[in-house]
């Protein structure tokens, strides 16, 4: 990830509703959320989620699907990891111990977890 990209990703977080959308999307998994039903978690109105949720979009943060009448949204993992991965990237200087609390968070994580038994 180049660093215009990762301004922009953390411009579309950088709205308190924006993140916790963004965060139930991350929590809700690869099925996603209805629009709906996400405005009603986040306690939005209709144009202010059409907004937030275009942000989120036009940052790679999230993708909709249709079904039927219906808009599922869903975190673009890909594209949180390379965020994560940038903002690593020169973390630790020569110095492990420095990110050695987020690894540790990392792989505590249940979709992390997840993620590791799916791959042994």
């Amino acid at each position: 990830m180049e660093i215009k990209d990762a301004a922009s990703v953390l411009s579309a977080l950088a709205l308190e509703g924006r993140l916790a959308i963004f965060r139930l999307l991350v929590r809700a998994g690869p099925a996603g959320v209805k629009a709906g039903d996400i405005a009603e978690a986040v306690s939005a109105h209709a144009s202010t989620l059409s907004a937030n949720l275009n942000v989120l979009s036009h940052a790679g943060l999230i993708e909709g699907r249709r079904d039927g009448r219906a808009i599922y949204y869903a975190a673009r993992y890909d594209r949180m990891r390379d965020l994560l991965a940038f903002l690593m990237d020169d973390c630790c200087n020569g110095s492990p111990e420095i990110c050695m609390p987020l690894i540790e968070i990392a792989t505590r994580a249940d979709c992390c977890a997840a993620d590791q038994a799916e791959q042994a």
